[in-house]
């Protein structure tokens, strides 16, 4: 319940702090919601990944009743407490989540073919695995729309340092990075003032949570995104939902 006081160790206990100016901050990550449902009429759609960031995401679409669908990948991998977001979410606020999961047959060959670890074999293969589970039903997801909606943050990662409020994707879509200058205590802070649902896995120090055989509790002094593909060099921790898949100029 908003208000009410957290447990110790819990996520809300250790990290909900406001930064200054986060009354400002909000109203104005406030208004650039308005503007981009205002923009995209009926074209517009929230990607969450379910984690902190786009829960706080999703709860202000609803408080603020804007015209902004929610969508989510479900990918076939992901932690039984992710997927039981979606319907929390719907029992929460009403409101209809959309669904993407990759196709049947292609996570069936992809795993005949390369076994049910493959994600560790090679950075190609997990990102083939990231591409049939996440890219595919990301781009069904974005069809017919000109916006979508990120929780991606600078402070999540140095590849992430530079995040703009605003970008555009390979196809020209509006990308709206709406939480780009929020910090994590401020993100724990709206989630503990407001009530915000969110995953019971962040409480057991997973605060990047994606698929479940790529996620680990991340160690005291350990990055924010250590968690996620843990066994590979930290420049390739991008599944490719937010990297250009232009070609490189020759």
């Amino acid at each position: 319940m908003p208000g009410a006081e957290a447990p110790a160790g819990s996520a809300i206990a250790l990290y909900a702090r406001k930064g200054p100016g986060f009354e400002a901050k909000l109203a104005a990550t406030i208004e650039r919601l308005r503007r981009a449902a205002a923009a995209h009429p009926d074209r517009i759609v929230q990607a969450t990944s379910l984690g902190a960031e786009d829960m706080v995401l999703t709860d202000l679409i609803a408080r603020h009743r804007l015209p902004i669908a929610i969508g989510t990948l479900e990918t076939g991998a992901l932690h039984a407490e992710t997927v039981g977001l979606i319907a929390r979410i719907t029992a929460h606020y009403g409101l209809a989540v959309e669904i993407y999961r990759p196709q049947a047959e292609a996570v069936i060959t992809f795993v005949r073919e390369h076994g049910e670890r493959a994600m560790y074999e090679s950075l190609a293969l997990r990102k083939a695995c990231c591409g049939l589970r996440k890219l595919e039903p990301l781009g069904r997801m974005l069809k017919d729309r000109s916006a979508w909606i990120t929780g991606l943050r600078r402070e999540q990662s140095d590849a992430r340092g530079e995040v703009p409020f605003e970008d555009r994707d390979d196809a020209g879509r509006l990308k709206l990075n709406a939480l780009a200058d929020w910090s994590w205590g401020e993100v724990w802070a709206y989630i503990a003032e407001h009530g915000v649902p969110f995953n019971p896995l962040h409480d057991q120090f997973m605060p990047s949570i994606g698929c479940a055989p790529c996620t680990r509790a991340i160690a005291v002094g350990e990055p924010f995104r250590a968690g996620r593909w843990w066994w590979e060099d930290e420049q390739a921790k991008e599944c490719g939902l937010h990297v250009s898949q232009a070609p490189a100029a020759r």
